[in-house]
């Protein structure tokens, strides 16, 4: 059985209907999933008439539920009415409503067990804003619902790297007082699972990296590191998680030792998504954590090239591609721990010469 891709159209006013078309005239996606798009079909058409010739004549498959989704057929659910004012590349506040028509239809599927995966279309921060959507952006909501109390983690994945954060959309005056002993310890420990149930990664081997500048250069430039990641860092290995660091950001970066690592946590928001991003814009949003698979293309609505056919869908069909992948290592990884052998056997314990990143005898 295929799974079914419950795709939201996100800003009415942005890139999202664009992206979403592009990926969807794709054959291969129809292959190896059943899509759903939670928008509305007139929009999608008057998208459509502002890109290339092969978008202008799309068939949508006009559904209720995705019960009714066929495969081999671009599946559509209408979440708000025709007379929706299209004003490409303006943010306004009826798009803001329209995006999280989309989101909370697709939600309220997923909760039901009608959807099998979640890849979200950008939304505006702003104005989405209203008394049902008090959130700095999808992570935090769907973490608010899925989450049953739990900690989450945004993780931005592509070949190069997979980059966490423990502040997500956090103000920077912020940042340091949410940089804690326990904050950093749930992360690792989220990050860690997820490495293991959803990217098949056995023993993953984590860099963390400092707040300060040198990661602080023994307490001169701040002592975070000294007082905070360090003693994080230490907790994690006493728990198995192989967390190494913490590493100054850009020779971190700079140096490409992001190579040795399955994952990266970052501090802050810009401390990781700025190099990854400078190294592809391609990537995929995947919020780990969750008992639901989600996940984004790394950009956002894009207003200053929406309408003018410019936009790439290469990060929203990695997106979907992502979701499928992570729903088949989570089937495998259950049909693996489902029976386990039980048996006995010696730790063998390593030792790891942290700068170089090799085994030591």
């Amino acid at each position: 059985m295929k799974p079914i891709i419950a795709i939201t159209a996100g800003d009415v006013n942005g890139v999202g209907y664009e992206i979403i078309l592009k990926s969807l005239i794709n054959p291969h996606i129809c292959e190896i999933c059943r899509p759903i798009v939670y928008g509305n079909a007139k929009v999608a058409r008057q998208h459509a008439k502002t890109l290339n010739e092969d978008l202008h004549n799309i068939q949508w498959n006009i559904i209720e539920s995705p019960k009714q989704a066929k495969d081999g057929r671009l599946n559509m659910i209408n979440c708000y009415g025709d007379d929706m004012p299209v004003n490409i590349g303006v943010s306004t506040l009826e798009a803001g409503q329209a995006a999280l028509k989309s989101l909370q239809r697709a939600t309220a599927d997923l909760q039901q067990g009608l959807v099998d995966a979640l890849v979200t279309a950008p939304i505006n921060k702003d104005n989405i804003q209203c008394d049902q959507f008090r959130y700095s952006g999808h992570t935090e909501y769907l973490t608010h619902i899925f989450g049953n109390g739990a900690e989450s983690l945004m993780m931005m994945l592509s070949d190069r790297m997979r980059v966490a954060l423990v502040c997500n959309h956090t103000p920077i005056a912020q940042v340091s007082e949410k940089v804690t002993v326990e904050n950093i310890m749930a992360k690792l420990q989220v990050l860690n699972q997820t490495l293991q149930t959803d990217f098949s990664c056995r023993k993953p081997r984590i860099a963390v990296l400092a707040l300060n500048p040198h990661a602080g250069d023994n307490g001169l430039i701040g002592k975070e590191e000294q007082e905070v990641i360090r003693p994080a860092i230490a907790q994690a290995q006493e728990a198995g998680i192989w967390a190494f660091g913490p590493y100054s950001a850009d020779g971190f970066f700079g140096a490409g030792e992001y190579n040795h690592f399955d994952a990266v946590l970052a501090m802050y928001h810009d401390q990781g998504l700025a190099p990854f991003k400078a190294l592809d814009m391609s990537g995929v949003n995947f919020t780990a954590g969750l008992r639901v698979v989600r996940t984004s293309p790394d950009h956002g609505t894009a207003y200053g090239i929406a309408g003018k056919n410019e936009a790439s869908e290469t990060s929203m069909l990695h997106a979907i591609y992502t979701a499928i992948d992570v729903l088949k290592a989570r089937k495998q990884n259950t049909e693996l721990t489902a029976n386990q052998l039980v048996v006995e056997h010696k730790e063998v314990k390593r030792e790891y010469h942290v700068e170089k990143f090799i085994p030591v005898d």
